[in-house]
């Protein structure tokens, strides 16, 4: 008997969930395993209007309670932590020159082109956002945020994090902001940024809290505002599961000691 498992996950967590997905077939026999992949808050929006789906794997858990708890899920589970980093190939304009201390620089220099995700489609892009407001304290650099917000233009701003990776490599950007298991997934070089930046340290999280982004809500004319926090991931079991059974075994394994492992070897540090 062929088992159904149907996933919908956030685009960062491409690498993650298809390692889990080979480790249940390998466990469990012959699973037909259906993944999809979006923006966080695309995936939760869809969800909300209809989708059917067994395993929701987003990259903020803020997404479960902000839209989906508890309508849409019961309870979901925090799984991983990531931090944004500023990723980059060995062609990208100014990567012989840029670090830690003058990557804002480079940024803002005219020939060069650097990306984000949309903030209202993917947790990556506000938290990008988020980046740069700390940036803009941390480095005392008044403006900051709001130049870097300028030279980022629509064109350069992507339904999720995941296909920037794929323009950094086609040199349609020079850089980009991104988890660090995505930049590790498309074998980037990357630019660590400090720790009181790049929403890393769950020690650091009264600091993260002191910037916000205002978003779309639940309707057109709603707003949210989403406060700064340490980059975490979640996965739950949608009330309307069609294979509560098999989604039960998958998110077991996945929270697992083998599937912590799984999650490490992709770059994450899982809980």
């Amino acid at each position: 008997m062929v088992l159904y498992l149907k996933i919908l996950h956030a685009g960062a967590l491409r690498m993650p969930i298809t390692k889990c997905v080979k480790l249940l077939k390998k466990l469990h026999g012959d699973v037909q395993v259906d993944l999809e992949s979006y923006g966080s808050r695309a995936c939760a929006k869809q969800v909300r209007e209809g989708k059917v789906v067994d395993i929701l794997a987003l990259a903020d858990p803020v997404l479960f309670d902000e839209l989906l708890v508890p309508e849409y899920v019961d309870r979901y589970y925090i799984f991983g932590n990531d931090q944004i980093v500023l990723s980059y190939d060995e062609f990208s304009r100014g990567s012989s020159e840029i670090n830690e201390q003058n990557w804002m620089d480079i940024l803002l220099r005219e020939d060069v082109a650097f990306g984000r995700s949309d903030e209202n489609m993917d947790p990556c892009g506000y938290r990008t956002l988020m980046v740069w407001q700390l940036a803009e304290r941390y480095y005392k650099r008044p403006g900051l945020f709001d130049s870097l917000n300028k030279k980022c233009t629509d064109d350069k701003i992507y339904p999720k994090s995941y296909d920037l990776g794929t323009d950094i490599l086609e040199g349609k950007l020079d850089y980009a902001f991104q988890y660090l298991c995505v930049a590790n997934q498309f074998r980037l070089k990357y630019i660590t940024l400090p720790e009181k930046i790049n929403l890393s340290n769950p020690a650091h999280a009264d600091y993260y809290q002191q910037v916000s982004v205002v978003l779309k809500g639940k309707t057109p004319r709603d707003q949210v505002v989403i406060t700064g926090a340490p980059v975490e991931f979640a996965v739950a079991i949608p009330k309307n599961a069609a294979n509560q059974e098999v989604a039960r075994i998958f998110l077991d394994l996945m929270l697992s000691k083998r599937g912590q492992q799984v999650l490490e070897n992709c770059g994450l540090i899982p809980y």
